[in-house]
């Protein structure tokens, strides 16, 4: 078996390395045993043995806050292992989504140009619905309502053909800017986060990669 390659430590652990198999996010690292693998391949929920408590636990069994497991594996060396999961609700005690919340560096050129861009739109625009700011276009747009964000997408989407007909690079790339802007204002009106449309985006690739079919065949 598999498992019987992994090599535990001298106190017959080994540590799990938790990843959101949709977003890629690190959640939490925890550690096995045998016995705790076992079950966490039996159930396929994630099973650990508390090192302070010195007793098996399983992920989610009190607060509800599951991992379904999805993929696990081990790395070259054997003595470690990186379990991918469903995450149903944070991941940490805290309630954070991740238990990596506490930043010693951020380079923040490279995130302010590039890795969170669109995430950090979504939390701008959210802001601004909690709290409407007077003279704000996107605050005009949620107490507008539905039909007004609606009328606005279809706009932009019209603006975005047009642009990609008229063969201008430069006015595709602003259509586009503006038509996923006026999407995100859509998104937050109806209750749907960054990482819903991520999972379903990456349920969509997984699901061709396990079966290999055209993208065509998966509606991509």
């Amino acid at each position: 078996m598999e498992i019987d390659r992994i090599k535990f430590d001298e106190k017959g652990l080994v540590p799990a390395i938790v990843q959101d198999i949709y977003t890629g996010k690190i959640l939490m690292l925890a550690y096995m045993n045998k016995e705790s693998l076992e079950k966490t391949l039996e159930t396929n929920t994630t099973w650990f043995y508390s090192r302070s408590r010195q007793k098996l636990w399983n992920k989610g069994e009190t607060s509800g806050h599951v991992q379904k497991v999805k993929r696990l594996a081990f790395d070259c060396d054997r003595d470690s292992l990186l379990v991918e999961v469903e995450q149903v609700g944070p991941a940490c005690h805290t309630g954070q989504m991740s238990c990596f919340h506490n930043e010693i560096l951020i380079d923040n050129q490279f995130e302010s140009d590039d890795k969170n861009i669109t995430e950090d739109l979504y939390e701008f625009l959210k802001e601004r619905k909690a709290n409407p700011v007077e003279g704000s276009y996107t605050s005009y747009l949620f107490s507008e309502g539905l039909d007004k964000i609606l009328k606005k997408v279809g706009e932009e989407t019209t603006e975005v053909i047009i642009g990609a007909k008229n063969n201008d690079r430069n006015e595709l790339i602003s259509e586009l800017a503006d038509l996923a802007y006026h999407s995100i204002v859509l998104m937050i009106e109806q209750n749907i986060s960054i990482d819903d449309v991520r999972k379903e985006l990456s349920k969509r690739m997984n699901k061709r990669r396990q079966t290999g079919k055209d993208r065509r065949e998966l509606n991509m």
